[in-house]
């Protein structure tokens, strides 16, 4: 009998160590990281809206539209010790595709986004203490779809997006001064860029990847805060756009996913790593699902390890270590694309909204616990 235990359990352990199926699935049994659980719902059903961890913990939810043309003043809040969403203020502006920031001084910087058919350059601060939005000055130009990196000093780094009259990104680039909440045009990037990515390194400048101009390009290029110029760097292995990035615990930066001039027909499953000492980009594993609409940043979580979600409902996590993504126990509910991904004190993310392969945004939301 003990053989036999013995012979049964080794077969178990041999199942539950089996890797990947060639298809990138998971075998049965497979290692998972981490769970995903559904959360009481939003009060709007919301996707490309913005979500800012707050220095009290709660997560401001803001903008973001029901369905195309269907764009939202409103905002609400998140709270993890009662694990629901109240209401706050309204912004000045109904917006989708904005950029949102926590400053320094515990306020959130809103800028730009599409407020209809057209882009805007308004830009608002939200002041927790008082759950309002006041209007600030006016961004250089009109933009949808910025990204917005809070640099070392603590001004704001604010790259291309798209205006009225291009159909694709643009170059030109500001920075917010936080100490007079003023902006400033800087000289612009190489390549005109939208649902491209901006990661802060861990010498203070800014990795800006892909996106789209006239077309999805593979190039990159590094802001220098000190000179606030652009210098060119190695081109990414694939050229992608609504991508995602962040920074691993070594200083490398991690890309994935997106979609190539296909769009809904040209998602990627592939991944690559920025190392900043070289300049270089070099493949890693790829993803278990084809995903793009993603959030612009994977959280990084306590572990060093990167989340991935949205655009399918497998939740991924990439472990650095080994260079493999791993999946999550439990699913979304649907490929939601532009969902939000935030990083809660306790280590936990919080995931909202999104739309599937329509228009239509949902008010769900999940906790991913590591």
């Amino acid at each position: 009998m003990n053989s036999l235990r013995i012979a049964s359990t080794f077969l178990v352990a041999t199942a539950l160590a089996v890797a990947v199926m060639p298809n990138g699935t998971d075998a049965p049994g497979a290692s998972r990281v981490g769970s995903i659980v559904s959360v009481a719902p939003m009060i709007d059903a919301r996707s490309g809206h913005s979500a800012t961890l707050l220095p009290d913990g709660r997560v401001l939810i803001a903008g973001g539209m029901r369905r195309n043309q269907d764009f939202y003043r409103s905002a609400e809040l998140y709270d993890p010790a009662t694990g629901r969403f109240q209401r706050t203020g309204e912004m000045n502006l109904a917006r989708v595709g904005h950029a949102s920031v926590l400053l320094t001084s515990g306020k959130v910087l809103i800028a730009g986004g599409w407020i209809g058919r057209g882009c805007t350059d308004s830009a608002e601060l939200y002041d927790p203490s008082t759950g309002k939005f006041a209007v600030i000055a006016r961004m250089t130009v009109r933009r949808g779809r910025p990204e917005a990196t809070l640099l070392k000093n603590g001004d704001v780094l604010i790259t291309g997006g798209a205006d009225h009259d291009t159909p694709g990104g643009i170059s030109s680039a500001e920075i917010l001064h936080a100490a007079t909440l003023t902006f400033e045009a800087i000289a612009p990037m190489h390549y005109a860029r939208i649902a491209h990515t901006a990661t802060l390194l861990s010498d203070g400048r800014v990795l800006i990847a892909g996106g789209r101009g006239d077309s999805v390009t593979s190039s990159a290029e590094l802001f220098d805060p000190q000179t606030k110029t652009f210098v060119l760097t190695h081109n990414m292995i694939t050229a992608r756009y609504k991508h995602t990035a962040g920074l691993l615990p070594d200083g490398r930066v991690l890309v994935a996913g997106g979609s190539d001039e296909r769009d809904w027909n040209g998602a990627l499953r592939s991944a690559e790593i920025f190392d900043p000492r070289s300049g270089k980009f070099t493949a890693t594993s790829s993803l278990k699902a084809s995903r793009f609409k993603l959030p612009s940043e994977a959280v990084r979580l306590p572990s060093g390890q990167l989340l991935v979600a949205g655009g399918d409902a497998l939740v991924e996590v990439y472990q650095p270590e080994t260079g493999q993504f791993l999946r999550a126990t439990g699913e979304l509910s649907n490929a939601w694309h532009f969902m939000c991904e935030t990083s809660l004190k306790d280590g936990r993310v919080l995931l909202t909204g999104g739309y599937p392969n329509n228009d239509q945004a949902t008010n769900e939301a999940w906790i991913y616990r590591p």
